[in-house]
């Protein structure tokens, strides 16, 4: 199973790091930190929640996963009903076709690995590297996933979780290199954030962060003149200044 080592990639100099900070300093300030954790599931709970949000709607996504929760009373159900009784208890989510084998087999690899009742408790006496690259083994599960596994969970890990509007951030802002996909931009954007943060912390980050990315750095017509950040960002400074 590979490690996340940390590269010479993944290793930010101390301007960037610096950065990254103020980031989060001004975000911080912007939108209110700490962050309240938006769930309460357990870790098993939140793969699933996890994997029905791909590219979905947080609306859509929930309705998905609450209605699973009422067609079916045990996760062993929703592993041995048949795909198709799945596919319509998800149908909210996008692609559901795609979606509920996906989740079966992800759940039928948990039975295969054998750790008793179908959870993911377990991962609580793990290292956070070593549950995150455990869940990565898992049919459909990226760093993404599992970094949500781990910090959005009642696991409450020290993990960050990249989304679409966080990577459009941090783009912009030239944390990461520009083109630089969403997996591999969790192990730089996570290497510059302060050893010393806890899980709140770096909770918080991801949070403001996609805030941001929401309300002001929107992928079409992002409002640069009033972004706190405007200064640090040389996307924004491009655009103003066209």
């Amino acid at each position: 199973m590979p490690t996340r080592r940390p590269s010479a990639a993944t290793v930010p100099d101390d301007a960037l790091q610096a950065k990254a900070l103020e980031v989060h300093t001004r975000l911080c300030r912007e939108y209110g930190c700490p962050k309240l954790y938006f769930h309460e599931l357990d870790p098993l709970s939140e793969l699933v929640s996890s994997l029905l949000s791909h590219r979905t709607l947080n609306r859509d996504s929930a309705l998905a996963y609450r209605t699973l929760r009422e067609r079916f009373a045990t996760w062993e159900e929703v592993r041995d009903a048949p795909t198709a009784a799945v596919q319509e208890a998800i149908s909210a989510a996008t692609w559901p076709e795609q979606k509920a084998p996906r989740l079966q087999a992800v759940l039928k690899a948990l039975t295969e690995h054998g750790h008793g009742a179908l959870d993911l408790d377990f991962l609580r006496e793990l290292p956070v590297e070593a549950a995150r690259d455990w869940l990565e083994s898992l049919p459909g599960v990226g760093p993404k996933t599992s970094a949500a596994v781990i910090s959005f969970s009642t696991m409450r890990g020290r993990a960050l979780p990249v989304d679409s509007h966080h990577h459009r951030v941090a783009e912009r802002l030239a944390l990461i290199p520009k083109g630089m996909a969403v997996g591999p931009s969790h192990r730089v954007l996570e290497a510059q954030l302060p050893p010393e943060w806890d899980a709140q912390a770096v909770y918080d980050n991801h949070q403001v962060i996609m805030r941001h990315g929401k309300v002001v750095c929107t992928y079409r017509g992002p409002a640069c003149e009033r972004c706190v950040l405007l200064d640090l960002c040389p996307y924004g400074q491009a655009r103003v200044d066209a």
